[in-house]
């Protein structure tokens, strides 16, 4: 966005006056980036239209692009009967996502109830686009506050055609707004509370809690392993909090989002899934023939182990990564990176999980051109699923080959958006964000400060040089009459 201002007379210069500390003007950088997310949110909620009356004849949700697991698990959860979450019947999602679904479903059920007239499916995927979109304008607004020498950055997640087509598929702003929180209190140096928020997201997508290794990581560059315990306990103290009264109440109901996710098979456009694609073009000899991924199709227990142990893997990179890179990471960065690497690896990608890496890409690595083609190939990969949907009831639309060449861009966009921010880590003098703050991490909160003197020495251990980051200072010495003198003397 600031690029596009030279058309108009191009950026600001060293000695100009900010446009936003001029007195009387209205329409700053902060606010129209503001502006522009009520505009998306509100083009979302229209783009959605056509599927809010639940009339979902000739495949409408998906030739409009308008389908949402909010309405359709409105009647699958059993809340238009008026059954409460848990209690009444098992919830697919964790608990968070559960209360969020029964605090809005079950009002909205009981006026039902009284008014025969109205649409409560309707009603209840209009109340929780307003709240889902609520949240999605605050998570805006921390990227702002956290870029505040950058508001344009902020732009690539407000302004996103991502945030367009899978903003209310299900309930993702949810988590991306709890963790957006807990960011923001991290940076501002409020560890404990920051992990009550992360175990707050946790509780509502798995993924917020992934924050805790990239801290890990920060923690032991500077040697402020207490914050990074403080927050990780708080965390997980939150979410066994959150999760306790369904996990003792209605135990077998807990269990089923764990359960699920254990059996669930490969799903839709995932490496894995793109994998048994190639392997039945390849193995095309006898019946009994079957490749590595057809074999893992099949085996569900050993698709489930090594998928964890690839994200394992990539984890302990992002460690090396971590350690070894010639100045501390940002903290961003090394998320992006952890949730990407899940999403890259995961048996499950569905359509709305790249809603996690909008605002994570805008904080990691705020550059337009890798970005905008990594969207068009999550539009495209949208697109070629609907049609794949389309085509499982009977009708196809498109050749199977067509949707594996799309989940296979959508992967490997992913893929490149890591290798440049893997380079940027390396090299920091090509990161921007560092330019812009004098070379600080603006996310890294207590963690920001100089580094212990082991890290020079574990990079030289594989031939690299001394690290960037000054050393922290040694003690200062201590006088023998001060040392001789009783305490409290």
């Amino acid at each position: 966005m600031r690029g596009l201002s030279e058309a108009i007379g191009g950026p600001l210069g060293a000695h100009a006056v900010p446009p936003d500390s001029r007195p009387g003007r209205f329409w700053t950088a902060p606010r129209i980036v503001m502006a522009l997310a009520c505009l998306i949110l509100a083009l979302s909620w229209v783009q959605k239209s056509p599927c809010m009356d639940g009339n979902w004849q000739k495949n409408v949700q998906y030739t409009r692009y308008c389908y949402t697991d909010v309405l359709a698990l409105y009647f699958a959860e059993g809340l238009n009967e008026g059954k409460v979450p848990y209690q009444d019947h098992p919830v697919e999602y964790p608990v968070v996502t559960g209360y969020f679904m029964g605090a809005l479903g079950l009002p909205v059920h009981a006026y039902g109830e009284t008014h025969p007239d109205i649409n409560q499916g309707s009603w209840f995927y209009n109340a929780n686009a307003l709240v889902l979109s609520l949240l999605a304008v605050m998570s805006v607004a921390i990227v702002l506050s956290l870029r505040r020498r950058r508001p344009w950055d902020a732009a690539i997640f407000a302004v996103s055609p991502i945030v367009v087509v899978t903003a209310t598929i299900n309930w993702d702003f949810l988590a991306i707004g709890l963790f957006a929180v807990g960011l923001a209190l991290w940076a501002k140096r409020h560890p404990i509370w920051a992990g009550v928020f992360f175990g707050l997201g946790a509780a509502a997508k798995l993924w917020p809690v992934f924050i805790l290794g990239p801290i890990l990581i920060l923690a032991l560059r500077n040697g402020r392993l207490r914050s990074f315990f403080s927050s990780f306990t708080a965390a997980g103290v939150t979410w066994l909090l959150v999760n306790l009264p369904v996990m003792i109440l209605w135990h077998e109901s807990w269990l089923r989002f764990f359960r699920l996710n254990d059996e669930r098979p490969i799903d839709w456009g995932t490496f894995w899934y793109i994998g048994r694609y190639l392997d039945s073009k390849w193995n095309t000899g006898t019946a009994g023939d079957q490749g590595p991924f057809q074999w893992l199709s099949d085996h569900i227990p050993e698709l489930n182990r090594l998928s964890y142990a690839m994200f394992g893997l990539c984890c302990l990179g992002i460690l090396m990564l971590g350690l070894l890179a010639p100045r501390r990471p940002r903290l961003s960065q090394l998320a992006f990176l952890v949730v990407a690497c899940f999403l890259l690896f995961s048996k499950v990608w569905s359509q709305q999980y790249v809603l996690w890496l909008v605002p994570l890409i805008a904080l990691a690595r705020p550059k337009w051109g890798a970005v905008v083609a990594w969207t068009v190939a999550e539009i495209g990969y949208l697109a070629a699923f609907y049609a794949e949907l389309i085509g499982a009831g009977g009708k196809s639309v498109i050749p199977e080959g067509t949707f594996v060449l799309a989940s296979t861009a959508r992967f490997v966009t992913v893929a490149v958006l890591c290798g440049f921010v893997v380079r940027e880590i390396w090299r920091p003098e090509l990161d921007v964000v560092r330019e812009s703050y004098g070379g600080a991490d603006p996310d890294a909160g207590v963690l920001d400060g100089p580094e212990q003197p082991w890290i020079t020495g574990l990079r030289r251990t594989f031939g690299l040089g001394p690290s960037l980051e000054a050393p922290a200072p040694p003690p200062p010495p201590v006088h023998k009459d001060e040392a001789a003198a009783p305490i409290g003397g």
